[in-house]
């Protein structure tokens, strides 16, 4: 049983040196990619011109819907012959059909619209990071996700976010 002990400590006296090495050449980081899009200025730009692009097709469906409702309510005039009222019943449901191939279209234009948005943003910090991290000598830079997406890291030290710094470095890299 002494041997086992001393060759325990021995190969701990051999191994922690190495360990020591290894830990100290593995440097991590974290960073938040929302908060990065959100707080940048080409972000918050994009942002912008997401909901500009979001608000105007609000209004254009807004307008449709008036429309219809004036439509609906004209097709129940009891004055109107049943004829007219026949007309008005499917100008009505015609006009509704294409009110709802354009909610679906526009809902699929701004869906296309954010993932191009979220691609290219994800290259520019990516190129961010990269950037910091070979500067600093990080090994890896994770984002920690949110809970709209996978949560990558469940818990990290604040020291390790670099969030700000890669807003910085992405604010300087989109001048």
């Amino acid at each position: 049983m002494k041997y086992v002990i001393i060759w325990c400590v021995g190969i701990i006296g051999v191994l922690a040196p190495q360990l020591a090495t290894a830990a100290e050449l593995f440097k991590v980081a974290i960073i938040d990619q929302q908060v990065v899009i959100e707080r940048s200025i080409s972000g918050k730009r994009a942002l912008e011109e997401m909901k500009s692009y979001s608000t105007t097709r609000q209004k254009i469906i807004e307008a449709d819907d008036l429309e219809l409702k004036e439509l609906e309510k004209a097709g129940q005039d009891p004055n109107m012959s049943e004829e007219t009222k026949k007309e008005k019943q499917e100008l009505f449901r015609t006009r509704l059909e294409a009110y709802q191939r354009r909610i679906q279209e526009f809902n699929r234009e701004v869906q296309e619209k954010q993932r191009a948005m979220i691609s290219d943003y994800s290259k520019k910090i990516r190129d961010a990071a990269q950037t910091i991290a070979q500067r600093e000598g990080y090994t890896a830079i994770l984002d920690k996700g949110n809970d709209a997406t996978v949560k990558i890291v469940l818990y990290h030290n604040q020291s390790l976010d670099l969030t700000e710094k890669v807003v910085k470095e992405l604010d300087r890299q989109t001048k």
